[in-house]
């Protein structure tokens, strides 16, 4: 554990880089050979409109990164969060206990507020009028909510007190599980049940992405399912009946178009969900 601590302390851009692109193209290639849906779809055009919105969220957070590093560093200081106030503990159960706070308030925290905000929904709207959910859907975020989603992580790193080298191991686990979890994998129903009950499993996290209420306002998961289960934000529904997308943006040139999609926070009126 203290190797991986140390790992992760001095994780350099390029390591964090290669990650995601090496998990995109893992998964990429397992949908590919087992996939859960036959899209009918130009599986490249569709990846390029993911590609740039992730390639958006990258530059998002590496120009923002310096106020991690300054958040962690106040936390420090200041012997301020949650996991500076226990008594000492096992490094192992200290990272356990830092992961699943972190995944509570800049996951699962952040994800909950904005379905329930309407202008942070206008942003989040955007990952969800996908119609073919896949491991390129994982970082469809618009720049817009990069920042929003970067100013909660900033704010669970505070209040859960946690040293860079945690912040790092928890973004890598994070970028990793929505990959898998947007996968278009055929994942055994049996695992996937039983994955479910503490991870975000494949088929859990696809019935948020169904097009109509009140499925996709649940299972709001990143890495931990069992905030979901606690809060009463589970639901489950056989995932051959899931139909991908948003009710109110199922038009092509509404979800499949970049500078449609881009413009959509900023319309004068979006119907409700």
């Amino acid at each position: 554990m203290n190797e991986l601590a140390a790992y992760f302390s001095s994780i350099s851009s390029a390591h964090r880089s290669l990650i995601l692109v090496l998990g995109i193209t893992f998964f990429w290639v397992i949908e590919n050979a087992f996939p859960l849906f036959q899209f009918q779809y130009k599986k490249w055009k569709h990846a390029g409109i993911n590609f740039f919105l992730t390639f958006t969220t990258i530059l998002v957070n590496f120009c923002l990164a310096f106020i991690l590093l300054f958040a962690t560093q106040l936390t420090h200081e200041n012997n301020f969060g949650i996991l500076n106030w226990i008594p000492e503990i096992p490094l192992w159960l200290f990272a356990i206990i830092g992961l699943l706070l972190l995944d509570l308030i800049s996951a699962y925290l952040a994800h909950w507020i904005q379905h329930r905000v309407k202008w942070l929904w206008r942003f989040h709207l955007i990952h969800h009028s996908d119609t073919w959910v896949d491991t390129t859907s994982a970082n469809r975020h618009h720049p817009g909510e990069s920042v929003i989603r970067f100013v909660f992580t900033t704010i669970g790193v505070i209040i859960v007190g946690s040293p860079m080298w945690l912040v790092f191991l928890y973004q890598t686990l994070s970028v990793v599980a929505t990959q898998f979890n947007h996968a278009n994998i055929k994942f055994p129903k049996k695992l996937d049940a039983i994955l479910s009950y503490i991870f975000v499993s494949p088929n859990m996290h696809k019935i948020h992405h169904h097009y109509v209420l009140p499925y996709t306002d649940s299972n709001y998961g990143n890495i931990f399912s069992i905030w979901d289960r606690l809060f009463g934000t589970y639901l489950f529904m056989p995932v051959e009946d899931i139909q991908f997308g948003i009710d109110t943006h199922m038009k092509s040139e509404e979800n499949n178009k970049l500078i449609h999609l881009l413009q959509i926070p900023f319309q004068k009126k979006i119907d409700k969900k």
